[in-house]
């Protein structure tokens, strides 16, 4: 038996997924002409109570299309130094849109209203960066799926409407943080500006993100999506796995957030290891008491079949999933008992 922990994103689509994805009808979508495409995000715009939406192969580029739409070269964004879109792509901040970042030193990736603030630029004072916008990460990635207390992000949006800065969400794992919270999508599209939203993960499709928005601001994400490189053809196809995954994968999403709370509970009475980060969600990081070394514990689970991914410093990560079953989670934590080092 092979158990893949490393990431959420190593699902492949349930039998029931790929009916839906064969049976989708197609057409263009360069030309807007694809159905279930256009179904697709009129039905995640309206989850959000958002004018529009637009689909996007990754979550990257979607993220990337939020700061291209949202910055000019030169200005400054405001984000958790562990923010995806600093830390996992490419540095594309810089590379597609000239911008830089104020790095906030938040609590398991997430910032608060008083640091926003604290560390807005003054706009008249011309030799430091204009900041322009503040991005959110919820769940956090690196911070083991923590999630943000909602007041504390309408405190945030207070201060980004009185300093008029753009509010970006990237919201790779937000449907986790809304199982966890009990929270409705609508709670945050009033909030803010800009949405990314990923049905690759938690929810198992194989491909895709979806950008939220007004209908001014996604007609212009269009552009900026075929500039990128973004623009798919026969669409449909993978737009069915995210209207199945929106209508059959979310509320599911418990059962993930259960296993890894009982991994972790498991994990806190080993000997070897050294403190486990308690799981909000799906994601849950541990550390391992020197000397031994995060890769010696991988190496001696990847025996078993069980895989797990490093964070360095010690730190080891296993993230729960919906191909994660049962008998599966039995089996891991058999051998986590058993397992000597």
């Amino acid at each position: 038996m092979e158990i893949n922990l490393i990431s959420d994103t190593v699902t492949k689509p349930s039998p029931e997924m790929l009916q839906e994805m064969f049976k989708a009808q197609v057409g263009d979508d360069v030309f807007k002409q694809d159905p279930t495409v256009n179904a697709f995000e009129k039905a995640v715009a309206d989850w959000f109570g958002k004018e529009a939406a637009l689909f996007f192969p990754s979550g990257t580029m979607a993220n990337q299309t939020a700061i291209k739409l949202n910055t000019q070269p030169g200005d400054q964004i405001i984000c958790d130094k562990w923010s995806h879109i600093h830390l996992y792509e490419a540095g594309g901040a810089s590379f597609n849109s000239g911008v830089n970042f104020n790095l906030i030193d938040g609590n398991r990736g997430m910032i608060t209203a008083e640091q926003v603030k604290a560390g807005i630029n003054d706009p008249e004072f011309y030799h430091a960066p204009k900041t322009q916008m503040v991005s959110i990460e919820n769940t956090t990635n690196r911070g083991g799926g923590a999630c943000y207390d909602i007041e504390e992000l309408k405190k945030i949006k207070t201060v980004c409407q009185e300093h008029h800065l753009k509010y970006h969400l990237d919201g790779a794992r937000l449907w986790n943080a809304l199982v966890v919270k009990n929270e409705h999508p609508k709670q945050y599209g009033e909030l803010f500006d800009t949405i990314s939203v990923c049905f690759s993960k938690g929810l198992g499709a194989p491909i895709g993100s979806v950008l939220l928005g007004d209908a001014e601001t996604m007609k212009r994400a269009l552009r900026i999506r075929k500039i990128f490189g973004g623009n798919l053809r026969q669409s449909g196809y993978l737009a069915a796995a995210g209207l199945y995954a929106l209508k059959n994968n979310i509320v599911r999403l418990a059962d993930d957030h259960r296993r890894a709370f009982e991994l972790g509970q498991m994990l806190k009475e080993l000997s070897w290891v050294d403190s486990v980060e308690e799981p909000e969600t799906n994601i849950l990081i541990f550390s391992v008491r020197a000397p031994l070394d995060e890769k010696t514990v991988i190496e001696k689970l990847k025996s078993k079949g069980i895989m797990i991914s490093s964070m360095g410093h010690g730190k080891l990560r296993m993230v729960t999933h919906l191909d994660y079953r049962q008998v599966m989670h039995e089996y891991v934590a058999e051998h986590l008992r058993k397992i000597t080092f």
